[in-house]
């Protein structure tokens, strides 16, 4: 199961080709509104516990200003897996909680109550099922799990207890809903893809949204709608935000055709009306968009980044109501590329999360900041 990577790794994921329904970056989707944007803000690098060197945090996520979680992986080591790392912050530490197993850690989601879940995969390629449970993770089992042709890519929640888990199963499904013990898999999309969808969004509104290189679709609870694919040449999409089913924004990146071994990946941000898409343009060009996050109505609020000819500082958006604007995280010595973005409830805060290189070095080792 192919997750997000370092981004030496990432030349490796392969788009769905030529998009459909692109229309000129000059035009906009008839449902975007101007809305006013965020305070700029002054970001602050934040301790990370001591990791086995060639680690990362692959996501991020937030119940409230005491208590979140980052996940990701450590001790990485060419192809061979290292262990799963996961951390718990409690409102005045970041700490390393146990997650039990060799792999890796790639979707964190947390509930307003104080649970989480998250996903990953073992060493042998069995998708992990986590459930918080106040002080640790714990094994949760899944339909299908161990099976060929199944896999578990992203988390989100939503109230009441409801969870729904991105991947992919041998006969096509690629969404799974739990509430109260009982999992279960929905029924596939009407279309066919090779590539699951490896990210997952809950829209305030309800709408349950997977994505990926081949596949943007939302269910809403009784059928799925399927968008036009994003396409792009070796591209590959790490946030997805709409604001209503007629205005909706992605961010990630694309290698294009060709170019030398190390070649950094180009920008991607997307704006669509449910039938289109339309290219923006970012304040800087080379490098990834790595996560896009809401304000408390859904409306565009921050983008996080990797800015190639900017490496030591992370490269944040802020929509300041017309347009994305520059934000610049704090100076570093290394590298400072982040993986994930979420918005902290009730505190107008944000954890970003992603690692100090930009391959899986001995060097490499988490980074958040807030």
């Amino acid at each position: 199961m192919r997750r997000r990577r370092f981004i030496t790794g990432l030349g490796g994921l392969v788009g769905a080709g030529a998009g459909l329904g692109l229309v000129p970056a000059g035009a906009r989707p008839a449902a975007a509104a101007v809305r006013d944007g965020g305070a700029p803000r002054e970001w602050e690098a934040v301790t990370a516990p001591e990791a086995t060197p060639a680690a990362q945090l692959r996501d991020v996520a937030a119940a409230g200003p005491g208590l979140a979680w980052a996940v990701g992986e450590e001790g990485l080591s060419g192809s061979v897996r290292g262990a799963a790392l996961a951390l718990v912050w409690d409102g005045t530490a970041w700490q390393r909680t146990r997650a039990g197993f060799n792999g890796y850690l790639g979707s964190v989601a947390a509930t307003s109550d104080g649970s989480a879940w998250a996903v990953g995969a073992d060493t042998s390629g069995t998708a992990r099922l986590l459930a918080w449970d106040g002080s640790t993770w714990r094994e949760t089992d899944y339909p299908g799990r161990g099976t060929a042709g199944t896999s578990l890519a992203a988390v989100t929640t939503g109230p009441r207890g409801h969870v729904w888990v991105s991947g992919r199963t041998g006969d096509g499904s690629v969404l799974l809903h739990g509430h109260r013990g009982k999992w279960t898999w929905l029924e596939p999309p009407p279309v066919t893809t090779t590539v699951p969808p490896y990210h997952i969004h809950r829209s305030l509104c309800g709408d349950i949204w997977v994505y990926g290189s081949e596949l943007v679709a939302r269910w809403d609870g009784d059928a799925w709608t399927v968008l036009p694919s994003p396409g792009g040449v070796r591209a590959g999409f790490t946030g997805l935000l709409p604001v209503a089913r007629d205005d909706i924004w992605m961010t990630g990146y694309d290698y294009g055709i060709g170019g030398p071994p190390g070649k950094p990946p180009a920008v991607r941000l997307l704006h669509g009306d449910g039938s289109s898409w339309e290219y923006v343009k970012a304040p800087f060009g080379v490098g990834m968009l790595s996560g896009i996050v809401g304000d408390a109505q859904g409306r565009p609020d921050r983008i996080a980044g990797w800015d190639f000819w900017d490496q030591t500082r992370a490269h944040y958006l802020r929509w300041d109501g017309t347009a994305w604007v520059s934000e610049r995280g704090p100076l570093a010595t290394t590298p400072v590329v982040m993986n994930a973005l979420a918005k902290v409830p009730g505190s107008g805060g944000y954890w970003a999360v992603g690692t100090t290189s930009t391959s899986p070095s001995p060097t490499a080792l988490p980074r958040i900041e807030r």
